[in-house]
C-alpha cells in the first residue's frame, strides 16, 4: 500500500569525525544518518525498535549525492514513508542543510523488514505499529 504523509524532519551538526580531509561528510554517513532519521521518525510515532520480539533490518539502501555536505553544517533529513506493505516499510529520504530548504544535497530510499528477533524470518507487521506507520 502506497503512503503519502508528510516529511518527519531529524536534524543535527556533521561532525569533524564525519568528513574526509577536505572537510566534505563521507558518503557512509548518508546511511548512517538515514537509520538515525528512521528511529528518531519511529520514536516520534511510539514505536518502539526491537519490542514486543520484533526487530527492522534494512534488505536496501540507496543514495544518490547531489552537492557536498560539510563539517559544521546542520544536516536536516526529511523522512517520508514511501510504501508500506505488510512486511515492509519504504522510505525516502531528503538530505538538506541549515536553513536552505530548496538545495537537495543527497536522495535516499531504504526498506525495512519487520522480523521475528527469535527467527530472524519476516513476519506481518503488528497492526498496531502498521497504523502508525500508514
Amino acid at each position: 500500500m502506497s503512503a503519502s504523509s508528510e516529511p518527519f524532519e531529524w536534524s543535527r551538526p556533521v561532525e569533524f569525525y564525519e568528513t574526509d580531509l577536505a572537510g566534505i561528510a563521507h558518503f557512509s554517513n548518508f546511511y548512517r544518518w538515514m537509520e538515525s532519521a528512521e528511529h528518531a521518525y519511529l520514536r516520534s510515532r511510539d514505536i518502539e525498535l526491537h519490542s514486543g520480539g520484533i526487530g527492522w533490518p534494512r534488505v536496501n539502501a540507496t543514495a544518490d549525492f547531489k552537492k557536498p555536505v560539510k563539517f559544521g553544517d546542520l544536516i536536516r533529513v526529511q523522512v517520508t514513508v514511501a510504501e508500506v506493505r505488510t512486511r515492509s516499510v519504504r522510505y525516502h529520504f531528503k538530505f538538506l542543510i541549515n536553513n536552505d530548504s530548496e538545495a537537495i544535497h543527497a536522495l535516499g530510499e531504504m526498506t525495512s523488514v519487520c522480523v521475528d528477533l527469535a527467527t530472524m524470518s519476516a513476519v506481518e507487521i503488528p497492526a498496531e505499529i502498521y497504523a502508525k506507520i500508514r
